[in-house]
């Protein structure tokens, strides 16, 4: 049989292992090169002259046919196959082929890749709302799968398509990265598909072993630097002692300095209320926010304005957000250096608007009648602004209610994404 080319890649690269299974399921053979090193053959003069990124994979076909990028690579191959099913039978089989290679590759593979790279500090400094953001995604996305293949034995048709050899070889990364014995444990369908995929006897070679992961990839500080110890002076010579009495022992020990006591959170001290926040926050969590029967309801039967307070907020520096996704991360930092006062908080805060004019803002309904108290343990508490929010003013009390049912509209901003405080 003779090859269709050559394939740069590496052993372990997924994309890599992706166009190699479509190539053995569709039975063509595709070479490798016999050496190659990463970082140093595709920087070569020789090698950017046919692929200028120096990208891998990258296919060099034996009729001198140059194709870069693995989505094309695959599709390319899978074409090449005779008599393969692994495109589809017709226009709307290979779209659906198509949607679920692009939803792999974009809502699996590349949320696993970016956790990665947060994790090992690769990318960017660790930041653990911008890590939690990224695995809420990944997890949804997986959902989707496992409620597609839940009647399904394959994604788009009764045969194996590239989207099925697609999703296992972003899986399999995955797998050893996000997708930890818990999660598998939710995911029945998907494990079924992937190992279906991967033990197929024409590429079980290609995908190997995979490695399950127990728990998923967490960041790990770096060790603090440990400074060198100066050296001490020689003590100076010491008088003797005489040994003391078992009384004189201790009188001393009777004398030691007692450890100061915690200090008392003045928040503690308000007089007791009828207001049970906690209650507050499982009805919020258990109602619809809006109706006869809904957590507002609720709140305005059983709210004490004298022992709690609600506030609006509303972040200062606007101008300077940009995404909106990485704007409601940074509520979710908010909250999380809120942490110290979650005993005495609620919170319902969102984003506004759209990519480069959005803005922040939300309600929070807290103990006592001041705010600086409660929110002055997170760093980052005045790059905001607080107002008291007034319920017998209708316009506030329609904020209010809007930050809670997360419709809030400010100037036609629509709420865009929203975190709670709970």
């Amino acid at each position: 049989m003779s090859s269709i080319g050559t394939l740069y890649t590496t052993p372990q690269q997924p994309t890599g292992k992706r166009i190699r299974a479509v190539a053995a399921f569709g039975g063509l053979k595709i070479d490798l090169p016999e050496h190659y090193t990463h970082f140093e053959d595709n920087k070569k003069p020789e090698f950017l002259a046919k692929f200028p990124h120096g990208k891998i994979p990258a296919l060099d076909a034996a009729d001198g046919f140059k194709l870069f990028e693995s989505t094309a690579i695959a599709r390319y191959v899978a074409a090449l196959a005779p008599n393969s099913t692994l495109l589809g039978s017709n226009l709307k089989e290979a779209a659906l082929i198509d949607q679920w290679v692009s939803f792999a590759d974009n809502e699996i593979g590349s949320h696993t890749q970016f956790i990665f790279q947060l994790c090992k500090g690769a990318i960017t400094p660790y930041a653990k709302p911008i890590h939690t953001t990224l695995a809420e995604r990944q997890l949804r996305s997986l959902k989707t799968v496992e409620q597609h293949l839940s009647t399904r034995t394959f994604l788009v048709t009764e045969r194996i398509t590239l989207a099925d050899i697609t999703l296992a070889s972003v899986l399999q990364r995955s797998f050893s990265v996000t997708i930890d014995a818990a999660l598998r444990a939710q995911l029945p369908n998907l494990v079924r598909h992937y190992e279906t995929i991967v033990n197929q006897p024409s590429i079980k070679a290609v995908f190997g072993e995979t490695e399950f992961c127990e728990k998923p990839l967490q960041f790990v500080p770096p060790p603090k630097e440990k400074k060198e110890p100066k050296p001490a002076a020689a003590p100076a010579p010491k008088a003797e002692k005489k040994p003391k009495a078992k009384e004189e022992d201790d009188e001393e020990d009777d004398n030691l300095v007692p450890e100061e006591p915690k200090a008392k959170n003045p928040l503690d001290s308000l007089p007791k209320s009828s207001f049970n926040l906690e209650d507050w926050k499982r009805a919020y969590s258990n109602k619809d926010t809006r109706g006869a029967d809904g957590s507002l309801e609720w709140f305005y039967k059983n709210f004490d304005p004298e022992g709690f307070s609600i506030w609006r907020v509303d972040f200062k520096y606007n101008n300077e957000l940009t995404q909106t996704f990485m704007s409601s991360n940074q509520i979710g930092g908010f909250f999380n250096r809120l942490e110290a006062s979650r005993k005495y908080l609620f919170g319902s805060m969102g984003v506004l608007g759209q990519t480069n004019d959005s803005i922040i803002s939300g309600a929070l309904i807290l103990r006592g009648q001041d705010v600086k108290p409660v929110v002055d343990v997170a760093p980052d508490w005045e790059s905001y602004e607080y107002q008291r929010i007034d319920l017998n003013n209708a316009a506030q009390k329609a904020f209010f209610e809007g930050a809670l049912a997360w419709d809030l509209d400010i100037d036609g901003k629509k709420w865009v994404d929203g975190k709670n405080f709970k």
